[in-house]
Parts: structure tokens; C-alpha cells; sequence
């Protein structure tokens, strides 16, 4: 049976993600979500010189051409939209930066136990893969005192969202204690939970929780033209995005 999220994402980078990939990748300041709040604003990523790097869910893998340019030793993003890894090995021929891309979900990553000292996701794994499979994996392929990164949209913004074409209202939509599989008619298939469910998870798969930033969207942002699910009017207000921090225990 075919995969309606692989598909979704197929007809993404036919429709806008290719045609951005290479301006994605020509970026020098590394930024996050759909506001593009600066990390130097944010300061969510350790330093990463020097350090192996693996990217769960990497789409076009702008995200890992940027830390590798912050000078990471190695990048490896690993993604199971075949059309989307197309791209990136493109981008990626075209600057030269020797990521590694690896066909795969992130569930269940073909790389070795403990080969990484950062795992990153930038709405990929973070709300495209179940967090109750790919969480342990990114357990997994980390090293002790590795840490261990991911974006995702705030549980506020999903409980204040009728569904996937109608913006965030100001009132709560849908119960919290439902959370975790949400089927879009056609966006495929998104995972998301409520923060005592992260915690829990986080803290079975052997994390240490070292921040949750929650994300305000800037004064002179505009709602985003392709992801209108939530205004910047709403996202000044309220975090519509959240970015979680945890360490790998040793």
C-alpha cells in the first residue's frame, strides 16, 4: 500500500520544494519554522564544529547544508520521499558539501548504534514519524551526551485547529487527550502530542529535557503564503511553533 505521507511530500517538491531547494541551501544564517526566526536569536543547537550530525526527516536538507556550513564533520540526512532526496542530492552536488543521504524512514534508520553526537529535525521526523518509534531511534543512533533537537507545531496551535485547511482559531477545537495520529484528507498523515506526552516519552528513551523554546512569530512577520494554517497575527500571540532540546543520557 502506498505511503499518503511519501505521496503528499512527492507532489510537494513537484508543486514548490524543488524550485526552493537551492536558494534553502545558499542561506549562510541557519533559521527555524515557517517565520525563519534566526538560531542566533533562538540559540536552540549546540555548537556543532567538529561534531556528526543526523537529520531525521530531511526533505531537501536545507536544515543539515546549513550545519554543515556552521562546520559540522559530517551531515547525514536521512528521508523516505525518494522525489525530495532527488533534489538534495542535486543541491547537494551543486555546493559541494558532502552531506550523506539515505533513503529511509525515520522509525528505522540503517546506520549503526551511537554514530552521532546531534540528531536534528525541522518538521520532518518531529511530526511526519510516529515519536513512539522514532524517538528510540534517535536514542539509538546518539551517543551518550549527545543531544538531540526537533521543531515541531506547538500543541496549542493543533488543539486550536479545526482541521488542516481552516487557520488556528482563538478557541480550542479538539480534545488533548486524543492526541497522537492525525490523518489529513491531503497532507497525508501527521503525529503530534500534548507536552506531558513528550516528557514522558522523552524521559522513557533515556533523555535528560534541557529547554522547550516557544516561538513568537516577529513583529513584521507575514502570514506565511503556503502554510496558512495560522496567522502571524495568531503566532504573536500564541506559539504556533516550539523547538525541544533534550540530551542523551550517558
Amino acid at each position: 500500500m502506498a505511503d499518503p505521507t511519501v505521496e503528499a511530500w512527492t507532489r510537494a517538491n513537484a508543486e514548490y520544494t524543488d524550485a526552493r531547494a537551492e536558494e534553502a541551501w545558499a542561506k549562510e544564517e541557519i533559521d527555524w519554522g515557517i517565520w525563519h526566526v534566526p538560531e542566533s536569536e533562538l540559540r536552540a543547537l549546540p555548537d556543532v564544529a567538529g561534531k556528526d550530525v543526523v537529520e531525521l526527516g530531511c526533505g531537501t536538507a536545507y536544515f543539515g547544508a546549513w550545519l554543515k556550513k556552521a562546520g559540522a564533520a559530517r551531515v547525514v540526512g536521512v528521508d523516505p520521499t525518494l522525489a525530495q532526496l532527488e533534489t538534495a542530492r542535486r543541491c547537494n552536488e551543486q555546493f559541494g558539501l558532502g552531506l550523506e543521504l539515505v533513503e529511509a524512514y525515520a522509525e528505522d534508520v540503517p546506520l549503526p548504534d551511537a554514530s552521532f553526537d546531534l540528531a536534528v529535525s525541522e518538521y520532518g521526523a518531529s511530526i511526519w514519524a510516529d515519536p513512539y518509534k522514532w524517538i528510540s531511534e534517535a536514542a539509538r543512533l546518539l551517543r551518550p551526551g549527545g543531544e538531540l533537537v526537533f521543531l515541531r507545531n506547538s500543541t496549542l496551535v493543533i488543539l486550536c485547529s479545526p482541521d488542516e485547511d481552516v487557520p488556528a482559531t482563538e478557541t480550542l477545537q479538539r480534545a488533548q487527550f486524543e492526541m497522537h495520529r492525525f490523518e489529513w484528507p491531503d497532507e497525508g498523515v501527521e503525529y503530534h502530542l500534548s507536552h506531558g506526552d513528550w516528557i514522558r516519552l522523552l524521559r522513557a528513551n533515556g533523555f535528560e529535557i534541557l529547554d522547550l523554546i516557544e516561538i513568537q512569530a516577529p513583529e513584521d512577520a507575514l502570514t506565511h503564503k503556503r502554510y496558512d494554517y495560522v496567522s502571524a497575527d495568531w503566532a504573536r500571540k500564541w506559539p504556533a511553533e516550539e523547538i525541544w532540546v533534550a540530551r542523551k543520557e550517558a
